[in-house]
């Protein structure tokens, strides 16, 4: 497709015509486009809810949250609440919990959030001519999606879509991490590494008291099955302790020298003003350092969702 304002590329390279800045998105959305899921996005007024339906990926974050909830359960009903000592079950309960809170929130924030994508089959000769390029200008169309390419995006496989920033597709938040999503990916390894070390600190705690006394008089649970559901959880905490301490590693790397996984991995030449460290984070988690940096409820608007939700009639997907 050629015109004389522009020539349009079918290539999976991106280019710096288009930048992540313009918000192709927003026109869509504008115009009557519902941006989701390549198969499920559940439309809430003219917004809608980003929902992978990609059964690997639903398997692990169901996974996810299990493996979270059993560690509650460990720590509540093994641990905490059978020790004599007040103040230690409340204190470590209470910090425990809302480590694990945070954590299943970010992780609901990343796996519902969308990452960034790009609104298929924008590639049109109207929406072309709309962009008022120069002439001898190239644009780029992944011919996957059949959409407009802008700057750093790439196409997932599994998401159907080409993602703006995209750093990888996560299995266990059933998403892409993206630009608009990947705070919530960074708190998510975070607050999981702080439960997972939390745990194993309890667990080494309450073997240590255990030994001294009775084992009947520190736990409610038979001696057999305290020590199997420890063990269990020992084991799952050092995995998920080293896993996302890595990731989180990688993230904030990722971050700072503003260059995604993907770009790190096929060692493309950035054609893009690199930010500093201080800008890069400042853009990923939203203005100057504070503690809403930490807080993955952040711009949660669930008033006006609820409402939205209350006006329509039934359900509505979008394709």
């Amino acid at each position: 497709m050629q015109s004389s304002n522009h020539r349009l590329r079918d290539m999976e390279q991106h280019h710096p015509l288009l930048s992540g800045g313009t918000d192709v998105e927003a026109d869509s959305l504008a115009a009557g486009v519902m941006v989701g899921g390549p198969h499920s996005g559940h439309a809430v007024g003219n917004r809608t809810v980003w929902f992978i339906q990609d059964s690997c990926g639903m398997v692990c974050a169901t996974m996810t949250w299990f493996l979270v909830l059993y560690a509650e359960f460990v720590v509540n009903f093994v641990m905490l609440l059978p020790s004599k000592n007040f103040w230690y079950s409340l204190l470590n309960g209470a910090a425990f919990n809302s480590f694990a809170i945070l954590a299943l929130a970010s992780h609901l924030r990343t796996m519902l959030t969308d990452p960034g994508a790009v609104p298929k089959g924008n590639a049109t000769k109207e929406y072309m001519e709309s962009l008022q390029l120069k002439p001898g200008e190239v644009i780029y169309k992944c011919p996957k999606c059949c959409s407009i390419k802008p700057e750093r995006a790439h196409h997932c496989s599994i998401c159907k879509r080409c993602i703006r920033k995209m750093d990888h597709h996560c299995p266990w938040v059933n998403n892409c991490v993206g630009e608009k999503n990947q705070r919530f990916f960074v708190l998510f390894t975070m607050y999981v590494a702080l439960i997972s070390a939390h745990a194993l600190g309890l667990s080494g705690m309450h073997f240590f008291t255990c030994i001294k006394v009775q084992w009947n008089e520190c736990s409610d649970f038979s001696p057999g099955v305290s020590v199997l559901l420890l063990i269990f959880l020992c084991l799952e905490a050092v995995l998920f302790l080293t896993f996302t301490a890595v990731m989180f590693g990688t993230q904030i790397h990722s971050i700072c020298n503003d260059e995604t996984e993907i770009e790190r991995l096929k060692n493309e030449k950035p054609t893009w003003e690199r930010r500093t460290r201080w800008d890069g984070m400042k853009t990923v988690f939203g203005g100057p350092p504070s503690l809403l940096w930490c807080n993955p409820f952040t711009g949660l608007r669930l008033r006006r969702l609820l409402l939205s939700r209350g006006r329509r009639s039934g359900s509505e997907f979008s394709v």
